[in-house]
């Protein structure tokens, strides 16, 4: 659907278009269709024709008629040349062309295409208008501190944000056009003294390389330039927090945005930067810390739980004290399904639900989340479909794999749980070790823009460890992490000891 054929070097993408103002009407409305939004305004000046093409749909009227119609009309100079008429209008986003495609596509960005009669130049002038949100909240990556506001649809108003945000010169900003056929307008962004030219390398040739016609957003952009696209492991990273891309553009990542998209990607993102929260950068470190630990060591409990559950049950009897053997065997006394079936039965009732409060409007999403839960799982219980335990087990696995700052490698956890139930089901306590032998050997494979995926731990950069697996007090953190190659390795100088001296002094 997506992938076209490379283009010819000899595509006709360069060739200029008519001297002729009647002729240039008959081929942009060749090359743009019946449109009824193309419209031409056809001036005479001292027996010279101009025409002025534009898409009414995509202008803004006012802006049109005050800063390119209005400047045309009053001015009464004698000989009409596209250098004298670019000096006359007063837009500030003017440029030269003659070349079809090229005004095709700027007029589909809403631009508006002056030409003179036998000039061998027009004048594309932006007086386009886009339709754009305010700055709101995060909805997908919510905090309790640091900013709050998310990117929205508008390139030029994510590119502002980080503008405030970073005000270091060295901040680069490359154009980038996604697409071959719907052609996208997007940045490359990144810290030229500071981010691996390896890395903007790497990333620029992926996105040029891509022989797709259209793209809609950055999330789609990730997954067609991610390293392996048949993991379910995310290897880029996806956010609408603008403060979340400024730390990692000084980290020494690099991060793309695109038109219309209110999300930017960013990378390289080994494995543990999708448990790091900006959170953890604006509470105390030993919070931060705490919190950290917290995620990390939820996500392996929300994949061992159940499984451990349905291992334990059905081969492994003997590792249960005594007391909870009898309250397991009374829960489940009414039960008729084998352990595995009754864990997965419960599993996709969960996601289930998750799923349709994640449709629902929110307040009915929550309502539904809340009461839909505790009543299935009463019914459940009273019903003898499954066991208290169970409820329980399965309530907190769920809580674990919410833990994730990053929605995409929640949602991975969580797919990931049913293959080992069910190898926990089929052997014990064997094949939960297989399965997690399996991930872990497919992690030590993946890559991330060409860097390991398991990086610091594997290849080990103890380091790094302050940034990801621990949260250290920032003043000994003066150096950024080696996983991203940074050019620039140092963030402050390091002082192996600071004198204090009395206030009296």
């Amino acid at each position: 659907m997506f992938k076209r054929k490379p283009e010819n070097k000899k595509s006709e993408d360069k060739k200029p278009h008519s001297l002729n103002v009647d002729d240039l009407k008959s081929e942009l409305q060749a090359e743009i269709g019946d449109c009824s939004d193309l419209n031409f305004r056809t001036l005479k000046k001292n027996g010279k024709k101009i025409v002025i093409c534009f898409l009414s749909s995509l202008i803004d009227k006012t802006s049109f008629d005050e800063f390119v119609l209005l400047p045309i009309q009053q001015n009464t100079q004698n000989e009409w040349t596209t250098e004298s008429l670019a000096q006359i209008l007063p837009v500030a986003e003017v440029s030269v062309a003659n070349q079809l495609k090229e005004i095709v596509s700027s007029l589909i960005e809403g631009k508006t295409y002056i030409y003179i009669d036998g000039e061998p130049y027009g004048i594309l002038a932006n007086v386009g208008t886009t339709v754009e949100r305010s700055l709101e909240k995060a909805e997908t990556e919510s905090l309790v501190y640091g900013p709050k506001i998310s990117f929205t649809e508008s390139l030029i108003g994510n590119l502002n944000i980080i503008r405030s945000n970073l005000k270091d010169p060295q901040l680069c900003m490359e154009d980038i056009t996604i697409g071959k056929r719907v052609k996208t307008p997007g940045k490359i962004v990144y810290v030229k003294d500071i981010a691996d030219e390896e890395n903007v390398n790497t990333l620029r040739q992926r996105i040029t390389d891509l022989e797709f016609d259209y793209i809609p957003d950055t999330t789609v952009l990730g997954q067609l330039i991610e390293d392996n696209s048949w993991t379910i492991f995310p290897q880029i990273m996806s956010t609408e927090l603008p403060d979340r891309v400024t730390l990692s553009l000084m980290r020494g990542r690099v991060a793309v945005l695109m038109d219309r998209s209110p999300s930017a990607i960013y990378g390289p993102t080994p494995f543990l930067s999708f448990f790091e929260s900006t959170e953890d950068i604006y509470m105390r470190w030993n919070m931060g810390f705490f919190l950290r630990m917290l995620r990390i060591i939820s996500i392996f409990l929300s994949i061992l739980l159940t499984p451990a559950y349905v291992s334990v049950l059905t081969y492994h009897y003997e590792v249960i004290p005594s007391a909870l053997l009898i309250s397991l065997g009374q829960s489940r006394a009414n039960v008729p399904f084998p352990p595995v079936l009754e864990a997965l039965l419960l599993e996709f009732v969960i996601e289930l639900l998750r799923e349709a409060g994640a449709r629902l409007p929110t307040k009915v999403g929550q309502t539904m989340g809340i009461v839909g839960g505790i009543v299935i799982g009463q019914a459940a219980v009273q019903a003898g479909f499954t066991s208290n335990i169970l409820i329980i087990i399965i309530a907190l696995s769920a809580l674990g794999s919410f833990t994730s700052p990053s929605y995409l490698m929640g949602t991975a956890v969580r797919m990931i749980r049913f293959p080992i139930i069910i190898l926990a089901g089929l052997w014990g306590g064997i094949g939960i070790m297989l399965s997690f032998s399996f991930i872990l050997i497919h992690l030590l494979r993946l890559t991330t823009m060409g860097r390991p995926y398991l990086m610091p731990i594997y290849p080990f950069r103890w380091k790094d460890l302050g940034y990801s697996v621990l949260k250290l007090p920032a003043q000994y953190l003066s150096y950024r992490p080696v996983t991203n190659r940074p050019v620039d390795k140092e963030l402050f100088p390091k002082h192996k000891g600071v004198e204090k001296k009395d206030v009296d002094e």
